[in-house]
């Protein structure tokens, strides 16, 4: 079974191209909705992290889960704090990934996908047989990101500061899609990498 690493800067288009491959047939396993799982109403690690980072577990009913923002706001400006929440989410992140591989390889798949922004960060590049990173120019990055409903220019600096340079993952990656020429070229440039390497 041949693993693709998917990965890429924040607002560079990767969701769009997790969807795509997702559309020729290969399961993605997207750490982003892991964490939010993990952290959301009763989430597995949602008591851990509320007696960590006071102030951040709510309660609605029988729920308990996280505040992200209020989570984000605590990490943001604190780089220990950000280590220490790290060192409880990528771990079970890696369980629930493994368990999921597990699932994959029952079902038979020819191929799956790791959809992680950090990829390279967490050195999860090891775990595949090759990396596509997702890139687009800088102002293209720029007005997407800018575009979110609660994003600010000094968010999107600071979460740039605490990622690999898009230039390094470019660098780094065995493929590139390049988002910012619209779906249906990404989309061709996903197909070519799958005709290489898994079709």
């Amino acid at each position: 079974m041949v693993v693709i690493g998917l990965t890429g800067s924040i607002a560079m288009g990767k969701s769009a191209t997790s969807k795509i491959f997702k559309s020729y047939g290969v399961p993605v396993f997207n750490a982003d909705d892991c964490v939010h799982q993990l952290i959301g109403p009763n989430g597995k690690l949602v008591s851990l992290i509320g007696q960590r980072f006071i102030g951040t577990l709510e309660k609605n009913k029988n729920l308990q889960y996280i505040n992200r923002v209020k989570l984000g706001n605590i990490v943001f400006k604190d780089k220990k704090k950000k280590k220490e929440l790290e060192s409880i989410i990528h771990p079970q992140v890696s369980i629930e990934r493994k368990k999921w591989k597990e699932q994959a390889q029952r079902q038979r798949s020819k191929a799956i996908c790791y959809d992680v922004p950090l990829l390279y960060e967490t050195k999860g590049e090891k775990l595949c047989n090759f990396v596509v990173v997702v890139s687009a120019p800088l102002f293209v990055q720029k007005h997407r990101a800018l575009n979110r409903a609660d994003m600010t220019e000094k968010k999107f600096n600071n979460i740039l500061k605490n990622q690999i340079s898009d230039k390094e993952k470019r660098k780094r990656a065995d493929f590139i899609v390049n988002s910012g020429l619209g779906y249906r070229f990404a989309r061709n440039q996903v197909h070519n990498i799958l005709l290489r390497k898994v079709l």
